[in-house]
């Protein structure tokens, strides 16, 4: 559950930031960010994999490419489930897809990820 945790609040923050950045993409205020991470990990996590098993032949046809679309799909499925929450376009939620991997990335390095700092202390 930790990492769960620490993982939606380094994203939430990282929505923050592309949102900031990108002015196509709307987060009205910071519990708005908050249930954009939870939503997007948790169908990164459940929704995504069976995508992209669904997907195999194209992926591979487009050597890996069409995973972007996945991606742009999933982001533009919490546009749809949460409210406070606008990304306008294709590019938009390809650009905003980027930048939020990158910014967690960055968190996550800065701060280190739990399983990690468990183990330092065995």
């Amino acid at each position: 559950m930790g990492r769960f945790f620490t993982k939606t609040i380094a994203t939430a923050v990282a929505v923050l930031i592309a949102a900031y950045i990108l002015s196509g993409v709307v987060v009205n205020d910071t519990l708005t960010a908050l249930m954009v991470a939870a939503v997007l990990g948790l169908l990164n996590n459940f929704i995504k994999p069976i995508l992209i098993i669904l997907t195999i032949p194209i992926t591979v046809l487009t050597l890996g490419i069409f995973l972007l679309v996945i991606n742009v799909f999933i982001i533009q499925l919490v546009d749809k489930i949460v409210p406070g929450f606008t990304v306008d376009g294709w590019f938009t939620a390809l650009f905003f897809g980027f930048l939020v991997s990158l910014v967690t990335s960055v968190i996550e390095s800065i701060i280190g990820s739990p399983e990690k700092s468990k183990n330092k202390t065995q």
